[in-house]
């Protein structure tokens, strides 16, 4: 039987399940093990918990290093749990590697920890044939307790579905590092906004949502990554075994990433997403979890409702419609495309 060829981005949806189901340890250690829409894995150790998250850094060339630690800590953080230790695997490219370069990712990562109070305590760093750029994966830490856990998985029908930021700020920020010879014609200072959207509005995700969680009105976080929106909210839902409603017309979209997104042909819901949150709290508890983000200089508001049932659905006016879940990132898409 052929096999196919794969794409770019996440492994599909699929294969994924079928691969995660084949390997899925049994222990009663493991609280929450290998599954689509997690964020991390929650294993028993004595008294706590530890919570564990890796995840690589493949799309950005420049400020890598920061970039891991900031993805890595936010995943972490979507548990309620404050990321404390960061181990780093550093592949560097055999033709392009000098002192320099290493020495401005180590900074990177020494500097991003130190901003998060997150000691960055091991790892593996090579210079390696066959790349053509860095890349750079993570692996992060904390603790908590099973009173404090927050997953995925607690969200329930009823629950209001909060959005922070805006989609696509991650994404956009690499549209207007990567692609700036396709730009011309924009404003040149929506361009380079557009590039400092890691640091304003930011990637980082980590004050708000243990800001979010210290009320303990939060029933479950996830921030959307590599798929934008529109694969963050299917992860959501399909992770706790519930539909999601969503208003399209209450996601917010910052200018640049409409500008840059419509220049390059790009669709911003399926755009890498970090910077953004989604959350899930009782209706009565929304406007007190949304106060304690707001408290943080966040933005947020609800987009939605999680219900009884499976899928995603798009709410527009009187209309209801299916979201059918990107088979890859846009991004993915436009490396293809234009390269």
């Amino acid at each position: 039987m052929a096999m196919r060829q794969l794409p770019l981005g996440k492994l599909p949806p699929d294969l994924l399940e079928t691969l995660l189901h084949r390997h899925r340890p049994s222990d009663p250690s493991i609280l929450l093990g290998p599954d689509i829409g997690l964020d991390c894995a929650v294993v028993r150790s004595g008294d706590s918990l530890l919570v564990l998250k890796s995840d690589p850094i493949t799309f950005a060339s420049e400020d890598i290093g920061w970039y891991a630690v900031q993805v890595n800590a936010n995943d972490i953080a979507t548990t309620g749990t404050r990321p404390a230790w960061f181990l780093a695997t550093i592949l560097l490219p055999g033709s392009k590697t000098d002192e320099a370069l290493v020495t401005s990712i180590f900074d990177q990562i020494g500097s991003a920890c130190q901003e998060l109070g997150i000691l960055w305590v091991g790892g593996h760093s090579e210079v390696t044939h066959g790349l053509d750029r860095p890349i750079l994966a993570g692996t992060m830490m904390g603790v908590t307790t099973q009173e404090a856990l927050i997953t995925p998985r607690g969200l329930r029908p009823g629950d209001a579905i909060l959005l922070t930021k805006g989609i696509a700020i991650e994404g956009t920020s690499i549209l207007a590092r990567e692609f700036a010879p396709h730009l011309s014609g924009l404003p040149r200072g929506a361009i380079e906004r557009a590039k400092g959207f890691l640091q304003d509005p930011g990637i980082s995700v980590v004050p708000e949502a243990l800001a979010a969680a210290k009320t303990g009105k939060v029933h479950a976080m996830h921030d959307p990554t590599e798929g934008g929106l529109a694969m963050g909210l299917w992860e959501f839902a399909r992770a706790a075994g519930v539909a999601i409603e969503v208003e399209r017309a209450k996601i917010p979209i910052l200018p640049e990433t409409e500008a840059l997104c419509a220049r390059l042909d790009v669709d911003p819901m399926a755009l890498i997403a970090s910077g953004a949150l989604l959350l899930g709290a009782s209706t009565p508890d929304a406007a007190e979890v949304i106060h304690a983000i707001e408290a943080c200089g966040v933005p947020v508001r609800a987009i939605g409702q999680a219900m009884q049932g499976s899928g995603v659905f798009w709410v527009d006016d009187d209309k209801r419609e299916p979201m059918v879940p990107p088979a890859r990132d846009a991004l993915a898409e436009i490396y293809e495309r234009i390269g």
